[in-house]
């Protein structure tokens, strides 16, 4: 079952947080196994298995990042063999970190890690800046208009991964410093 479905609220990149709360609790207490204690082992194991639904929903649904890719495989747009295409604008930009980080390897400069931090903070900055107005406006598109949407936050949640995983290696070099 869809978690939006479950939890009864539009599929939407920015949700009503308190309603996935609410509805949260709501199916927590209905589907809490110990109120199943006396019943046949088939209704036990059904609940069980609602309950855990209801977990997994919540733990989804009420943190952004794994809210977005789940509404991406949702739609079929993340692929797991690993086709999904970046900008080449984009990808060239990370390959110069890429450079100034494995330079630092050899020849460690804590005004170059941090000019190199500035850079990655401003690219996170800007990606988000740029998506928000996207994010907001998905729950009122339908049709090719949703899913030129679809693509741009696509687009958006590789980056972003991508940028993680520099900042990631980033604070590495920040705890060696």
């Amino acid at each position: 079952m869809n978690y939006f479905e479950l939890y009864h609220i539009p599929e939407s990149f920015l949700p009503d947080e308190k309603a996935i709360k609410r509805r949260y609790y709501e199916l927590s207490r209905e589907y809490h196994p110990d109120f199943y204690a006396n019943e046949d082992l088939g209704t036990q194991q059904k609940i069980l298995e609602l309950s855990t639904l209801n977990t997994n929903a919540y733990r989804t649904l009420s943190d952004s990042d794994l809210r977005m890719q789940y509404i991406l495989k949702e739609h079929g747009l993340l692929d797991e063999g690993g086709k999904n295409e970046i900008p080449g604008d984009f990808l060239m930009e990370m390959m110069e970190i890429n450079e100034e980080l494995m330079e630092l390897e050899f020849d460690f400069d804590a005004a170059k890690l941090h000019e190199i931090g500035e850079k990655s903070t401003g690219t996170m900055a800007q990606l988000e800046n740029d998506i928000l107005p996207v994010l907001q406006r998905y729950p009122e598109l339908h049709g090719v208009t949703k899913e030129e949407a679809l693509e741009e936050v696509k687009t958006y949640y590789l980056k972003k991964k991508y940028l993680l995983r520099i900042q990631e290696t980033l604070s590495k070099f920040a705890t060696r410093s």
